[in-house]
């Protein structure tokens, strides 16, 4: 299955920013990974997100065109992501793809994505 094929069977914009606002609903209000986020841009944090994910999924490429490479190692570097918070990311980000109205074969897709990209984004031990 391709990007292209996945940001079209999901059901495209719509979808990706139904997924990131139930995302970030669950995240404003989480001890462990809320604190990572900017408390005064919300809005923001999930207009990047939704942009990164539409683009990587076959998307637009507005997100290259507004904030250039994604290098998300880079972008992350300054937060202490340890295995306890890319496990509550992961479980944030998976209850919002289950309450959303996504196929089983673009839902897997998803969290398998989700999950590599959760694992090497962790830079600290414990």
């Amino acid at each position: 299955m391709n990007n292209e094929s996945v940001y079209q069977a999901i059901g495209g914009e719509a979808t990706f920013r139904e997924v990131v606002h139930r995302f970030y609903q669950s995240v404003r209000t989480d001890d462990i990974i809320g604190p990572m986020y900017p408390q005064q841009d919300w809005e923001g944090a999930e207009d990047r997100l939704r942009m990164f994910l539409a683009q990587y999924w076959g998307g637009p490429s507005d997100y290259s065109e507004q904030r250039g490479h994604p290098r998300l190692r880079m972008r992350h570097a300054h937060f202490r992501i340890d295995s306890q918070a890319a496990q509550r990311w992961l479980e944030l980000m998976d209850e919002a793809i289950d309450n959303t109205d996504i196929a089983p074969p673009q839902r897997e897709a998803l969290r398998e994505h989700m999950q590599k990209v959760a694992y090497m984004l962790i830079n600290t031990a414990g």
